[in-house]
Formats: C-alpha cells, structure tokens, sequence
C-alpha cells in the first residue's frame, strides 16, 4: 500500500516503526511516498495513494476518495502556522503586503485568508523556502508551519501573528492542523487495521526516541536535535495516538467553518 507523508519530523517519527519491521503491520507491506505536504493535497485531489498525510483543509476538496483515521493526526492547541515578517508590519498593513504560503490547499492558508482576507499578491512555496523568500524580500510575510516556527527569530524574523492563537480565541477549540487519510474504496474493516498499526508505531516511537531518531534526521529540513525535538513534542500528542471525542469535535469545528460561503477557498484553487 502506497504511504504518502511529508519530510518533517513528527510525521517520519510516527511512521518509523511501522516501515521498519518494528510493530506488527499484519502482512501488510507500505511503500513510503515522501513529498511535501501540499504536493500531497494536490495528489490526493486525483486519489492517487492508498494512505496518506493531508491538511485538514484539503480534504474537503478529496472526500470523494477518502476517510479520516483517528490515529496519526497532528492537531493541538499552541501549534498552528504562524504569520512572520522582517521588518515590523502592524496588521492594518497587511492588506498591501504580499505573502510566501506553503500551499492554498494548506491548512495554514486556510486560516490566513480567514483571519486576513485582503492583501497583497500571495505566493506558493515549499515552506522551507518561505523564511528566505522574507529575508530576500520576495514576500513582505510568509506563512510558516512545521520547523520553521522553532527557527524564525534565529535568522532574525518576527512574528506578526499566531494564527493557531486566533483560532482558539474565536473557537475555544485546538486547531487541527493535519491528517492521515485512506481510501474510501478499503473496506472498513481494512481502514481499522490500519488505524491500529498507526497507533502502535506512533506509540513505539514514543518510547524509543534515540531509535526512531535516525531516521528522522534522514529526512529533516532542520538538523539541530533540539529543534527535532520540540517539533516532536509539539506535534505528536494524545490527538496522535487517537482523536477521541474532543479531537473529533475539533475537526467538526473546523469543516462548520470551512463550509461557511465567507470562509470557502476557491473550489478546485490550482
């Protein structure tokens, strides 16, 4: 089965054991598919891999081909993209700066246009382009996710604004950020067994973090253990191993306002 995910660490840290022989995965042979998560979304748009990572966001754009599995999600309160700059720019400036986005089928995307919905020309990037598109003024700002929210202020940018802060000040709710996703044409029976599987890599990848260590840093934009380390602990929590009621209720939250006319993206938005 195809395994699509992105190169950062909490997902090669929750799939670690699962795609070396370290949990028992039934008979079941994956075979990793590892591209930036809005490379991800976009296949995903044409059901192209069996399981794979997807911003929240895109999968309202890929729910014909695909369902939610409760375990691997990164989704959490104090997590979400962050909006950053390199000199000092107040939020009633932003409808005329221009914006490095790591993707419109983002979730960080999502949450931008909701919170800001008027500036200047936005610009899709890898997101481990974005801090150098702002230091390089190609963008006046730049969204960032993953890493990059642990680096920033090293390379002497600023935040502009939390958009995981605003979220939960409008919602009283933790911001799912993304998630793993099988295809519809599985039986359910096929999905719970790999919901499980998930649970126990992540699971082992918790209690062996040396172990799973290597090949985290196989695939890292950031090589600095330390910053592995917060993303890990940042990203991987109780909603990774399952939602639970409280994850699931956060996910509804969001597609309550993802559907809302004011909010939607466009509908196919490439």
């Amino acid at each position: 089965m195809t395994l699509g995910f992105s190169p950062c660490p909490n997902d090669t840290f929750i799939f670690y054991a699962m795609l070396h022989g370290k949990v028992d995965c039934k008979g079941i042979q994956f075979s990793p598919v590892i591209e930036d998560v809005e490379t991800l979304n976009r296949r995903a748009v044409n059901g192209e891999l069996d399981i794979t990572k997807l911003s929240y966001a895109a999968y309202s754009y890929t729910r014909d081909h695909y369902s939610l599995l409760h375990s691997g999600s990164a989704l959490g309160r104090n997590c979400g993209p962050l909006l950053i700059s390199k000199r000092k720019i107040a939020l009633d400036e932003i409808a005329g700066c221009s914006v490095a986005m790591p993707g419109r089928l983002t979730t960080a995307n999502f949450l931008f246009n909701i919170f800001f919905k008027n500036h200047g020309d936005l610009w899709e990037m890898v997101f481990s382009e974005i801090e150098d598109a702002v230091l390089n003024e190609t963008a006046d700002l730049g969204v960032i996710i993953h890493e990059n929210r642990f680096t920033y202020q090293k390379k002497g940018l600023q935040k502009v604004a939390d958009l995981g802060e605003m979220w939960e000040a409008q919602t009283q709710s933790p911001i799912p950020l993304g998630g793993i996703f099988i295809r519809k044409s599985f039986p359910p029976d096929q999905s719970e067994i790999i919901n499980k599987i998930i649970r126990s890599s992540v699971k082992y990848a918790l209690t062996h973090f040396e172990e799973a260590l290597k090949f985290v840093k196989e695939y890292s934009q950031e090589m600095d253990e330390e910053v592995i380390w917060q993303h890990i602990r940042l990203y991987v929590n109780e909603f990774t191993i399952d939602l639970g009621s409280e994850g699931l209720r956060a996910v509804e939250l969001f597609y309550k306002y993802f559907r809302q006319p004011k909010n939607s993206l466009d509908p196919i938005p490439f």
